[in-house]
């Protein structure tokens, strides 16, 4: 096993003040002997993101010891591949961990986002590298730390017909034509095949998305000044998120996406995974995500970043209906396991009292172990939070939780690839 010195990003979005990503940063740079800095480290900037792998956009390193020097864990697994990464592993998936994982930190709404399959990502990243950073795909799993929110998948069509009849101000910005097509499409349902009516309701969202300006904004200002002139109990679940939206982005048509997307509320504990090619944005709280190692993602609305409006009308598969949501399977008394169905990774939620002693069989492939709360011996090192180890293949995990531990135990978050 290596300890790893692991990254951040201060995106807009980001929680201000004690949130899990500055509280983790900040313990894993200390273990390392550096510390924040103070402008880095100030109440007035957001910490968004925690990164755990070999992407290079936010590159983990291996904390030299009698045996290493300092180097990218890049550099370590390419030059110990059989080894560190198991031949398996290497035969998949190349000489690469082929997951990245996160912890984030959510307090404004992510983009309107989607991230393409390997074909697309390929393309993309051929056509323009500045805007997509790697020619890999990015299927992805989040796991909610406390209550999460996101926006994630198509709702029914029957459910987007009836708020296209009770909201007018969206109906203008689809057009009286298609959206009195869309309407009728979905009520008769005797000569409506799913085909038919999800190129009807992909139809609907990109003449949403790719609306004169003009036009968004002057529909999105009179849906504001309607919904906020109403009892806030008045209002159904997607006409407040929609409130929520406008005012963190003013004017811009990813608002509308309340009324197009599932809503979704998570329970600590709960998780939802998103292939490639689905829609999908976080909109607050803090979660523990996990995806291919890849930062590629398609955005085209709520955001001041680049959108690339029709690539994302194209990619996506329009499925419609909510998204499985993920409690865990129980692998013991300590350790729930989070399976997706993606080849690149799967994340176990291991949480142990104080005293207790747990062993991990050896696995398939490498695995990155971020501990988050409460102190203990992993393979004889002394851990505590903002620890980040990474285990090599093949190699079982010992687990000895301090007697002394105040509070709730040992935490910590494990993954590896689902093989």
């Amino acid at each position: 096993m290596r300890e790893l010195k692991v990254t951040h990003q201060n995106y807009a979005w980001g929680a201000f003040g004690t949130s899990s990503v500055r509280d983790l940063a900040r313990a894993n740079a200390a273990r390392h002997g550096d510390g924040l800095s103070a402008t880095d480290d100030a109440d007035s900037v957001p910490f968004a993101e925690l990164w755990a792998g070999t992407h290079p956009s936010g590159m983990s390193h291996i904390a030299p010891d009698d045996d290493a020097q300092s180097q990218t864990l890049l550099s370590y697994v390419q030059s110990n591949a059989e080894r560190a990464l198991g031949a398996e592993c290497v035969e998949k998936f190349g000489k690469d961990v082929p997951f990245l994982m996160k912890v984030l930190s959510v307090r404004g709404a992510l983009s309107i986002q989607a991230h393409p399959d390997k074909a697309l990502a390929a393309r993309l990243h051929a056509q323009n590298p500045g805007a997509y950073k790697d020619s890999n795909h990015k299927p992805e799993m989040a796991v909610a730390i406390g209550d999460f929110e996101a926006l994630s998948g198509f709702v029914h069509a029957k459910t987007l017909a009836e708020r296209l009849r009770r909201t007018p101000e969206l109906a203008s910005v689809v057009g009286d034509e298609r959206c009195q097509a869309f309407i009728d499409c979905v009520s008769d349902d005797a000569k409506s095949d799913t085909e038919r009516i999800r190129q009807a309701f992909k139809d609907v969202f990109r003449a949403i998305m790719t609306a004169n300006h003009d036009v968004v904004r002057d529909a999105t200002r009179a849906l504001a000044t309607r919904l906020k002139s109403a009892e806030p109990t008045s209002l159904d679940d997607a006409e407040a998120v929609y409130v929520r939206l406008i005012e963190q982005y003013p004017d811009d048509v990813g608002a509308l996406c309340a009324f197009i997307l599932n809503h979704i509320n998570l329970r600590p504990g709960e998780g939802i995974y998103m292939a490639a090619n689905e829609p999908h944005a976080y909109l607050f709280g803090e979660c523990v995500e996990v995806m291919a190692t890849s930062d590629n993602v398609v955005r085209a609305g709520l955001t001041p970043k680049f959108r690339d409006v029709d690539v994302l009308c194209d990619m996506l598969t329009y499925e419609l209906g909510a998204p499985t949501i993920l409690a865990g399977d129980v692998i013991n008394a300590c350790t729930k396991r989070y399976v997706p169905p993606f080849d690149e990774f799967a994340l176990d939620v291991v949480s142990c009292a104080p005293g207790a002693a747990l062993g991990v069989p050896a696995r398939v492939g490498p695995s990155i172990w971020l501990i988050s709360r409460g102190s203990a011996t992993f393979n004889g090192t002394p851990v505590r939070p903002g620890a980040v180890v990474f285990v090599e293949n093949q190699e079982p995990v010992n687990i000895i939780v301090d007697d002394d531990d105040d509070g709730d135990g040992f935490h910590a978050y494990a993954c590896a690839p689902n093989v």
